[in-house]
Parts: C-alpha cells; sequence; structure tokens
C-alpha cells in the first residue's frame, strides 16, 4: 500500500498568523514544529492501519521547505524543495493508493478562514466547467480553491483523497467535494488571523485516529473526477500577471477585468497550466 501524505501549514492547530507560516518572521520556526509533528500524527495513522505501508510526505507550503527532516518519522520519505512535478502533490502516481491532506486551509474568498488563499495569493478563483466535445456550452461550473485543485488532480490519476485536516471552513469545503472522505477539524476559524484552537497534542491525537480509519476505508472513497474537455477560467490578482498569461498559448483574457481563460482537453493539463499561471505572478515588471 503506497499512500501519499501532503502537507500545507496554515490549516496546522494552533497556527492562526503569517508570522507562524513565514520564513522571515519571528514565530516561523514555532510553525515548522507544529507542523511536523502533526504530519507525524497522520504518518503513525497510516502505519497502524498498515504497518508494511510506503508513506512519503511532500512538503507543500511556501518553499516546501518547512517540515524538519530530523524531526520527521524516519518510517516515512520527505519530498521537499520546488520547482517540481504536481507541486504540493509531488511523489503522487497511479499506484498511489490513497492521498491524504495535513494543514489545509480554505480557498480564497470563502470562510472565515484561517489565511485563507488559493495557491501563492494571487490566485482569486478558479473555475472549472465542463464543456461538450461538439459545443461549445458550458455544462456544469464549480469554483476550486487548493483543496479541490488538487484534490482532483489525484483524482486524474485514480487516486482518492482519504482526509483532509485544517480549520472548520477547510473540512467543509473538502466535505463538499468529496463527501466520503474522514475531515479533522483541529480549529474554529474566527477570522482570517484568529481561531479557537484545539491544543497541539489533542489535535495529534485525533489525526492519527483518523488516518488509520481513513486508510482502512480507501476502498470506500471514491476519487474526485473532473472529465474533459474542460473549459477553465482564473481570476488574477495583478494585471501584470494577466499581461503575462495572455502570452501563453490558448490562454485568452476575457471580459471581466481579472479573467483569464483557457480550454483543457482533461484535467491533467489544466492543472498545470493553472500551476504555470501561479508561478507567472512571482514575475514582477522590469
Amino acid at each position: 500500500m503506497k499512500a501519499l501524505i501532503s502537507v500545507d501549514m496554515e490549516g496546522i492547530s494552533g497556527i492562526v498568523h503569517s508570522s507562524e507560516t513565514n520564513p522571515e518572521r519571528y514565530d516561523y520556526q514555532r510553525g515548522r514544529e507544529l507542523m511536523t509533528a502533526e504530519a507525524n500524527a497522520v504518518i503513525a495513522g497510516v502505519l497502524d492501519a498498515e504497518p508494511t505501508a510506503d508513506v512519503l510526505v511532500a512538503d507543500a507550503h511556501g518553499t516546501f521547505r518547512n517540515l524538519l527532516p530530523e524531526q520527521l518519522d524516519r518510517r516515512a520519505r520527505l519530498v521537499r524543495g520546488k520547482p517540481r512535478a504536481l507541486n504540493m502533490l509531488a511523489g503522487l502516481d497511479e499506484e498511489t493508493d490513497a492521498a491524504l491532506f495535513v494543514g489545509y486551509h480554505v480557498s480564497a474568498g470563502e470562510g472565515p478562514g484561517v489565511l485563507a488563499h488559493t495557491m501563492n495569493g494571487e490566485i482569486l478563483d478558479v473555475r472549472v466547467t465542463g464543456r461538450a466535445p461538439d459545443e461549445d456550452v458550458r455544462i456544469t461550473g464549480r469554483s476550486l480553491g487548493e483543496i479541490g485543485l488538487n484534490a482532483a488532480m489525484a483524482g486524474h490519476l485514480g487516486v482518492p483523497v482519504v482526509l483532509l485536516s485544517g480549520d472548520d471552513a477547510a473540512c467543509a469545503e473538502a466535505a463538499a467535494l468529496i463527501p466520503e472522505a474522514v475531515t479533522v477539524p483541529v480549529k474554529e476559524a474566527l477570522g482570517m488571523a484568529a481561531a479557537v484552537t484545539l491544543h497541539p497534542e489533542e489535535a495529534r491525537d485525533r489525526l492519527r485516529r483518523a488516518a488509520a480509519d481513513a486508510v482502512s476505508r480507501r476502498r470506500e472513497i471514491p476519487p474526485l473526477s473532473l472529465t474533459g474537455p474542460l473549459a477553465v477560467e482564473v481570476d488574477l490578482a495583478s494585471p501584470h500577471t494577466i499581461d503575462l498569461a495572455t502570452l501563453v498559448p490558448g490562454v485568452s483574457r476575457t471580459a471581466g477585468a481579472r479573467t483569464v481563460a483557457f480550454t483543457a482537453p482533461d484535467y491533467g493539463t489544466a492543472y498545470r497550466l493553472i500551476l504555470l499561471l501561479a508561478q507567472l505572478s512571482t514575475i514582477r515588471p522590469a
């Protein structure tokens, strides 16, 4: 059995402020320790259920160099650093039996949610729409943040997301997309930088039990599937990023001032292009 644990930081118990998630701020080291401890709890839960499992942990926050390698459970392998294929899901493939999302947050504009955003904060909203093969007609619309974008990429490879942890808003977002998945709310969001949070040790105990349960029930949890072709609209915060995005073949500016659009033959292609748009936002005018 192979499991991929993708670990973000904003949804970790005890974390409520960017000073705890930003390497340049004073409280970041404490945030790293809390993040690593929750990752270890989920690793332990997976191995409680499947003692011989191959467990990969993908550091999925910011620089992708946050988890403390020397403190991570030695039974797991760590994927860290960037750039890399599949971004927050590096290490995931068709042979993976289950994906677990730890420390995730709600999408931009939703909530209240602790440190809510999508990708690097440049992407405001992503709308993925099914398109009939021979018609320019939208059939089904769906708005996705990081939870949905990553769950659908896992689903594209046939992998179910069996567990998600974060604040209550993130868990609600996940439950709306994957009702069968196990969700673990480790804090109740009061706003962008405030929450009622579980004690970290209590959160880890719940995560360990939930991870074991989720992995045991993985065959009952369907992958999130978005079949192509897909019409994708992405709202971007910066006009400069929109200008750069329209240089990509197939990407065009829409009537909306902040929106670019493209059509992808399948979700894997859509996901990679969305990641590219997020990377373009890091380029500043000369």
